[in-house]
């Protein structure tokens, strides 16, 4: 039986082979030998997609492609509408409890190439017949190569900051919550195509380590301006003397030599971008109580070493934070009548 592997090329039956072996595969025919959107036998909500880029059908045309960042523009059959329950279904779709796999090709005559998982971005409400999605692809930095330059229909966005930006650290207020699977008009839609990297970003240690290093800079200078000076020696870049299992990444002090224990989360995406955080973490963040900061960076760049902020204190638990438990640990109660 094939495996799935990042990066190689099926055929029809080799995907049907691995997703649905137990049932019978027609070439050119049924379900997975025709369809463009297949949904995984047995599971809740996961499917397979099948993109042919720059397919036409009828007197559609299908205007799909990848940008540098990873970010597919796909539009589902034209027939469908934003009340279709796969649509609906699409649009609520969280990648970490489905799973909707790419297999893309550039020639109708070739096979697949896995391009791996796919995450909701946006949609366009204004539209459909077809319904026009964007998707993050979660295992893109994973893939060995990049999409020819013939497929990378959209150039990337700006992240916000430029090299005009002074470097360091910009205070903001905590930002109102967005409704992501709301959707957009058209103009937006089409002008904004804005990655997804919570969890290209969770992997990256070292974007983690420029982002605490860039608060233990912030909070010397602070208490220098503070006129403690004394303060200032003693604040302690907690994660990389002790690694990850304080619970917190920096030891800093208010005004008055008050500690705070600080955790960051950086990420290049905006502020509306989700975040991952350990169940040490979360309960270290109950244990401090107000003496615990969280310094949410966002919009990080990295040529100049710069980035937006906003800055909760205390537990996380309840009010401006959604919690999400995404796995767990899992052992015998005791012994069974």
């Amino acid at each position: 039986m094939s495996s799935l592997i990042l990066g190689k090329e099926y055929s029809r039956s080799d995907v049907h082979q691995i997703f649905s072996p137990h049932t019978k595969f027609t070439p050119q025919a049924g379900t997975w030998g025709l369809h463009g959107i297949v949904a995984v036998p047995d599971r809740e909500a996961d499917y397979v997609f099948f993109v042919t880029y720059g397919q036409q059908q009828a007197d559609h045309l299908f205007d799909e492609g990848i940008n540098s960042e990873g970010v597919l523009s796909w539009q589902s059959q034209p027939r469908q509408t934003l009340d279709d329950e796969k649509i609906r279904q699409f649009i609520q779709h969280d990648e970490t409890t489905s799973q909707i796999h790419l297999f893309l090709r550039t020639d109708k005559r070739s096979d697949y190439r896995y391009y791996g998982r796919l995450g909701y971005l946006n949609h366009d409400s204004t539209r459909e017949k077809p319904v026009y999605f964007q998707w993050q692809l979660l295992d893109w930095d994973d893939l060995s190569d990049k999409p020819s330059i013939d497929l990378l229909a959209q150039k990337p966005e700006s992240n916000g900051n430029t090299e005009s930006n002074p470097k360091g650290l910009t205070h903001q207020p905590v930002p109102t919550p967005k409704n992501r699977k709301k959707g957009v008009d058209k103009e937006t839609f089409r002008s904004v195509k804005v990655a997804n990297y919570a969890e290209r970003d969770e992997r990256n240690r070292q974007l983690g380590e420029a982002g605490e290093l860039l608060v233990v800079e912030h909070e010397k200078k602070r208490l220098l301006s503070e006129g403690r000076a004394d303060l200032a020696e003693q604040v302690v870049h907690v994660a990389k003397v002790e690694g990850d299992g304080a619970g917190y990444d920096v030891l800093s002090f208010d005004s008055s030599g008050q500690k705070k224990y600080i955790e960051v989360k950086t990420t290049r995406g905006d502020a509306s971008t989700d975040f991952y955080m350990s169940s040490n973490e979360i309960r270290f963040a109950a244990f401090a109580g107000e003496h615990y900061y969280l310094y949410r960076l966002y919009s990080f760049n990295k040529d100049t070493r710069s980035a937006e902020f906003f800055i909760h204190t205390g537990d996380l638990a309840g009010g401006k934070f959604k919690l999400q438990p995404i796995s767990y640990r899992v052992s015998l109660s005791g012994l069974m009548d």
